[in-house]
């Protein structure tokens, strides 16, 4: 059974978008078996200082398989997707073009969105914060055209749903406090199309009633 690390507790502003729900909605979607630890507070919950041991930089989420350890998001989403049915498939051109879907979500998409995330949630009364800002938003606004254009009338990013749909709506819900998503219609219907899914609600549901323990 792998074991999932998550944050007992954060803001109100990262409830919904901790990073651990990307490896929830994957081992939901693959029908792992599994069971989530949570750091800080809970009960069986551990220390932070405990959680350096498997995580050094104190950064949600981390797995444990057995005696393997492994973090960083994309890494086990991909992890997960390899011991699943469906998430990642099996023809090695079509493999390698859903790993070049996930890459973008985790760079090229989620580079500037997280840089304006910052601005906003962190240093919005700032003097350079304002000043940066409109650039910032463009750059995101650009990528998001960009994107949109290349899902163009497809469903997913690479034929049937995959793991790489799963980083890339994370990564978009990062602007659900901006009306950025909602201005490309293409991709406001692929986030609504992909938070649908019965996995995705699950696993929303067990990270948000762990701030409600």
């Amino acid at each position: 059974m792998i074991t999932c690390y998550a944050f007992g507790i954060v803001p109100p502003f990262a409830q919904g978008l901790v990073r651990d729900l990307r490896v929830r909605w994957a081992l939901e979607e693959g029908g792992l078996p599994h069971r989530i630890t949570l750091i800080g507070r809970g009960e069986g919950a551990i220390t932070l200082d405990a959680y350096r041991a498997i995580q050094p930089f104190g950064q949600v989420p981390a797995i444990q398989d057995g005696d393997f350890t492994l973090f960083e998001s994309g890494a086990i989403v991909q992890y997960i997707a390899e011991r699943s049915d469906g998430l990642l498939p099996k023809d090695a051109q079509a493999r390698a073009r859903t790993v070049q879907w996930m890459f973008t979500a985790l760079n090229t998409i989620e580079n500037p969105i997280q840089g304006l995330a910052e601005i906003d949630l962190f240093c919005p009364d700032q003097a350079w914060a304002k000043e940066r800002r409109p650039a910032v938003v463009d750059r995101v606004r650009t990528r998001l055209g960009v994107l949109a254009g290349c899902l163009g009338d497809r469903e997913y990013f690479s034929g049937p749903f995959t793991a790489a749909d799963i980083l890339m709506t994370t990564v978009l819900r990062i602007l659900r406090h901006t009306e950025l998503v909602q201005e490309q219609p293409v991709l406001a219907a692929y986030q609504r199309r992909c938070e649908a899914r019965p996995a995705f609600k699950k696993a929303l549901d067990a990270q948000m009633a762990a701030f409600r323990d």
